[in-house]
């Protein structure tokens, strides 16, 4: 069972030196060591539901086709022809009608990257269709998210992101649905996003709403290290959703216990997803950066799909409350990168309340050094 306490920084710790947020030879390393070698968070399973069905993913500069094919496997091939590179796809999503076909001459792929005809390359010396199937990233789906992961060899989903399996079973997030989804851009770097989320030392000041159905300081977490990092806050008395009035009319989702139904779970998948548990729903940022001082983010918003049919059902009270609270938080996360651009920065250092934001710098620095 999960013990959550209360985190204190054990010795003095200072925040990261501002070329972790402005170089772009910083900006280069990290898509080497981490966004093509840890799993990305790219979206949801449910968005890929018939055959042909695809989405363009964006991971470590590279542009992937998340795609379904006949039998049901989803596979991420790069959104690059065989023949001579052109980009195969320019829609962000669709669906295709049983192959991909190349715009530029017409080389025509199976939906399970398979080359199935090259125009006019039969009769080419030792031309061979098998030796020229589309190139593709590791894929796998954890709850109904889809994760990629672009290194030749990757670590298991299981061994690098252990923390993650079966902790939240009874939220049964793999039968929930999207009610809304959201895009944001934002001008600046995409570990001050992170590292914003993981403490609410900052919420009465940037959230007078968030800290009146919850208080700033009654955050616990039970996973302080590594690439998993979070826990809970609690709802006060008497409220039971994070919505501007504190209710939502919904019941709660139907696996969790009494204790979840009054706590807001948090958790920093590192490097690209930020997902929070609540007692009627589950909301999950994606993260994608675009340049160092650039970063794209999607918020979807998760329900039971039995209460989703319901005549009454209206998400609107969860997304207008979380929309108004992510556009405080861009702000900030903005004035941040503003500020750590300057001269006169330097590290300065984490109060107590700031102690995940420590984990995440020693997790960052430890694969950015590894």
């Amino acid at each position: 069972m999960a013990t959550f306490v209360k985190l204190r920084l054990s010795k003095a710790a200072h925040t990261l030196a501002g070329r972790y947020y402005t170089s772009n030879d910083v900006f280069e390393q990290e898509r080497e060591r981490i966004f093509t070698h840890d799993w990305i968070c790219v979206g949801r399973e449910e968005h890929l539901e018939q055959s042909g069905s695809y989405f363009i993913a964006n991971v470590g500069g590279e542009s992937l086709i998340v795609v379904r094919d006949a039998n049901g496997s989803i596979h991420a091939h790069y959104n690059v022809c065989r023949h001579r590179g052109t980009r195969l796809c320019e829609t962000a999503g669709g669906k295709f009608t049983g192959s991909i076909v190349c715009p530029y001459h017409a080389w025509t792929y199976g939906l399970d990257g398979r080359l199935m005809a090259a125009r006019n390359m039969r009769d080419v010396p030792d031309f061979q269709e098998s030796d020229f199937p589309l190139h593709s990233a590791a894929i796998t789906s954890w709850e109904g998210f889809l994760f990629v992961n672009l290194a030749e060899r990757p670590q298991p989903f299981a061994t690098a992101l252990a923390p993650l399996v079966g902790r939240f079973d009874r939220w049964n997030i793999r039968a929930l649905r999207e009610a809304k989804r959201i895009d944001y851009d934002l001008a600046c770097n995409w570990k001050l996003i992170l590292q914003n989320y993981s403490e609410c030392y900052h919420c009465p000041l940037v959230h007078p709403q968030l800290d009146k159905v919850s208080p700033w300081d009654s955050g616990r977490n039970d996973l302080g290290s590594g690439p998993v990092l979070g826990g809970f806050m609690s709802l006060r008395h008497g409220t039971d959703s994070m919505t501007l009035s504190g209710h939502s009319g919904r019941p709660a989702l139907p696996g969790l216990d009494a204790e979840d139904r009054e706590r807001v779970y948090y958790y920093e998948i590192f490097p690209s997803l930020l997902l929070s548990l609540h007692p009627d729903y589950v909301m999950a940022h994606y993260l994608t950066p675009v340049a160092v001082d650039r970063t794209h983010v999607t918020c979807t918003w998760l329900f039971d799909p039995g209460q989703m049919v319901q005549p009454d059902f209206d998400a609107s009270d969860a997304v207008e409350f979380w929309d108004m609270t992510n556009r405080q938080d861009w702000h900030v996360c903005e004035l941040s990168q503003l500020g750590v651009s300057s001269r006169a920065y330097t590290p300065g250092p984490y109060a107590h309340a700031e102690g995940l934001l420590h984990a995440f710098d020693t997790h960052y620095l430890g694969v950015m050094e590894s």
